[in-house]
């Protein structure tokens, strides 16, 4: 799956800190993205919480927009709501791929329930679950 991710997330750079859509179906997604040392989450030459953070909302917010894209209807805007067990490893450095999966846990109300794991060469960097609400919804 080699799409242009911004046609199915809300965010524009700067703040896109994802670059490719691998995989997504019902309940699982995954991407990729390069850090660059221009990121506006790096510092000292290392991927911060916050974009760590943020990759795994917006792979959330890519499940969505291409669920939506398939139904031709419009990106909406996701807001997190809360994050919960949120462990960070390691800080991946610039010039690194990480990969991102997150799987649906619930779905009720308007209220997504993710659990998000970013892998940077093979080794967990960060992982967490989040509550997201989309924008029709709240």
């Amino acid at each position: 799956m080699d799409e242009n991710i911004i046609e199915f997330i809300p965010q524009k750079p700067p703040m896109v800190m994802i670059d490719k859509l691998v995989y997504s179906d019902d309940k699982k997604t995954e991407t990729s993205f390069l850090i660059k040392e221009d990121n506006i989450f790096c510092e000292n030459g290392f991927f911060c919480e916050p974009g760590l953070i943020e990759n795994i909302a917006q792979t959330a917010a890519a499940r969505q927009g291409f669920l939506v894209k398939k139904g031709k209807s419009d990106v909406k805007i996701g807001y997190i709501g809360a994050i919960k067990n949120l462990k960070i490893y390691f800080l991946p450095s610039v010039n690194t791929e990480i990969n991102t999966e997150i799987i649906i846990e619930n779905e009720i109300l308007g209220v997504t329930i993710i659990s998000g794991r970013v892998k940077c060469n093979n080794k967990v960097a960060a992982e967490c679950e989040m509550k997201i609400f989309i924008e029709n919804n709240i």
